[in-house]
């Protein structure tokens, strides 16, 4: 065991070295964490002060449960036999860079217990009943992969995913703040719920035909390849005519209207995919997605920075 893992560590040091481990957690994917937190600390600000502390924690907890999610992702699809040298959109740290899966695994679970942690100390400047809330998350992000029936198997995997890594934990970063939840809060997570299912709703639009081979049932693979594209495009239209409902109902000011500058990396997703049916031709698409995510999530946030202090 002992030699094994010296020759694991030489191959993957003269390989890519860290490069290795920064892959293996899907850097593109990380903003669908980040920009979450971001928004609803800053949706917390006109309610109280913002703790610092509480809002690094709750930063880096989640950060550390999305890169374990997608290593839970890559053992699990590795062990199905999804994954191969070919495969695209992967870390391949382990059909490729030699990593072995049970060093994944472990890796995972230590990123899983250092979120635990930090979500004691969450708890215990906020309220306790967020753990279960978080134990809640952390076992849908395992489950995405893992267990008996994969959420990744089924047409759920959108909703899912927007709804625990976009609303849930915009909200959750709101409420450890100001020790409630508002209307306001709810209604101006949609968008970022709509935006985080749509970049899953892009990744299964790329493996489509990997997924129909392996009996997966995702949205994509029940509608078509041309009617994805369209819900995709569906999404990214709700979510800016959403904000512009914010607005004239009152709830935040005009300024949040700025996430229009973020439009055009939408449109370059969408149509990244229109008549594309090899995985390696959508990954700009799949990129431009997350991207869209990203930048509307940071010009709401600033557009309610500006409504609240100017």
């Amino acid at each position: 065991m002992q030699i094994e893992s010296q020759t694991n560590s030489k191959y993957i040091s003269q390989n890519k070295g860290w490069r290795v481990w920064w892959q293996l957690t899907r850097p593109h994917t990380l903003t669908a964490a980040f920009v979450p937190v971001f928004l609803g600390t800053v949706l917390a600000i006109q309610e109280t002060n913002i703790s610092i502390g509480l809002f690094l924690a709750m930063l880096i907890a989640s950060l550390l449960i999305q890169a374990a999610t997608n290593m839970f992702n890559e053992y699990y699809d590795y062990k199905r036999g999804l994954d191969t040298e070919e495969s695209v959109g992967i870390g391949g740290t382990i059909v490729r860079d030699g990593v072995k899966p049970k060093t994944i695994l472990k890796l995972a679970l230590s990123l899983y217990g250092i979120s635990l942690l930090l979500g004691i100390y969450i708890c215990a400047n906020s309220s306790w009943w967020l753990a279960l809330i978080g134990l809640c998350c952390m076992a849908v992000g395992y489950l995405y992969t893992g267990g008996p029936l994969p959420i990744s198997h089924t047409p759920f995997g959108e909703f899912m995913s927007g709804f625990v890594m976009g609303m849930g934990i915009i909200l959750i970063s709101f409420f450890i703040q100001a020790g409630t939840v508002t209307t306001t809060s709810i209604l101006v997570s949609i968008p970022i719920f709509i935006l985080v299912g749509g970049i899953n709703l892009s990744n299964n639009i790329r493996d489509l035909d990997g997924d129909k081979d392996f009996g997966r049932k995702t949205l994509p693979v029940l509608l078509g390849r041309k009617k994805a594209v369209t819900l995709l495009a569906s999404l990214f239209i709700i979510s800016y005519i959403w904000v512009f409902v914010l607005i004239l109902m009152g709830y935040t000011s005009a300024w949040i209207a700025i996430v229009v500058i973020s439009a055009p990396t939408a449109i370059k997703a969408v149509k990244g995919f229109i008549g594309k049916t090899i995985p390696i031709q959508m990954m700009p698409a799949m990129k431009a997605t997350a991207q869209t995510n990203t930048f509307f999530g940071f010009l709401l946030s600033i557009g309610l920075c500006l409504g609240y202090f100017l």
